[in-house]
């Protein structure tokens, strides 16, 4: 196993201790199952981030390849500084 694979089992285990089994995603905020968990840079390493762990975050691979595709994360307006997370589901 890579050390990168060793931090993200670790990050996703720490978390799902704290958070009672639910790992949330960074981006959406839904369930993280572990076989679909990426890393994600919170402040990316092109925009001078680093690998440290306090810039690592939990997120579903689909979630981080949109985010990295719009060049942006999107912005809670009534949050300013954390991540736009969309609402809770609707059941019809």
């Amino acid at each position: 196993m890579s050390r990168l694979a060793l931090t993200r089992d670790k990050i996703y285990k720490t978390v799902a201790r704290q958070m009672h089994g639910v790992v949330p995603c960074w981006v959406c905020g839904e369930h993280v199952l572990h076989a679909a968990a990426t890393l994600e840079h919170i402040q990316p390493l092109s925009e001078g981030g680093n690998s440290h762990q306090t810039n690592l975050a939990i997120s579903h691979e689909v979630c981080n390849g949109q985010r990295h595709a719009k060049g942006a994360v999107p912005v809670a307006q009534e949050a300013p500084g954390q991540v736009a997370r969309r609402g809770p589901k609707s059941t019809p």
